[in-house]
């Protein structure tokens, strides 16, 4: 795995992203109730602070608890909820390590079906099945990562040419489509709620 991603716009740790499936998987595990810029950051600032180059799932693993919360609470903190987070991201690398030896990138290898890699990707730890349609599609659109039925698997998520998550953005301009999006299902849904409705 060795593209470029566009997913923190920030190049050192969009790099991080595109040469690292933990780094990857990490950020999309961080991507809830922050920026989505933010979240995808978090990878390279948590190795930064581990004092690497890149994310190791067996050192994350077995690392004290607390002292790794710290790691991610230093200001600036790595998410708005950096104790629990830490948690996620330790309980994601554990898993890692128990079931594919601490290769996160196992986890899609050779997996011939979309059907199969969703199934794959809902057991990891902190990972939703919509999380998990969101980081297929992004395995699919941006990282060449494609077993037959991917698309159906990922749902609206793996349909070409649309804006609705991190799978579809490349630079600034479909970060901003990706925003409108979010932004009008948002108002869709409070609308929703309204009274009357």
């Amino acid at each position: 795995m060795d593209v470029t991603l566009h997913l923190a716009q920030d190049p050192q740790a969009d790099a991080l992203l595109g040469r690292s499936p933990l780094a990857a998987l990490t950020g999309m595990l961080l991507d809830q109730q922050i920026p989505m810029e933010w979240a995808f950051k978090g990878p390279a600032t948590i190795a930064r602070r581990m004092g690497a180059d890149d994310l190791d799932a067996h050192e994350i693993a077995v690392m004290d608890p607390e002292a790794f919360s710290a790691k991610l609470s230093e200001k600036p903190a790595v998410h708005r909820y950096p104790g629990s987070m830490a948690k996620r991201v330790q309980q994601l690398c554990q898993y890692l390590v128990e079931h594919y030896d601490g290769d996160a990138e196992a986890v899609w290898r050779g997996v011939d079906s979309g059907a199969e890699l969703l199934r794959r990707l809902e057991d990891l730890p902190g990972f939703g099945r919509q999380k998990a349609q969101i980081f297929l599609a992004l395995l699919g659109k941006q990282l060449g990562v494609s077993p037959e039925g991917w698309r159906e698997a990922a749902g609206a998520y793996g349909e070409p040419g649309s804006f609705r998550s991190v799978a579809d953005i490349t630079g600034p301009e479909s970060l901003a489509k990706v925003r409108a999006h979010k932004q009008e299902m948002k108002a869709a849904a409070k609308s929703a709620k309204a009274p009357g409705k």
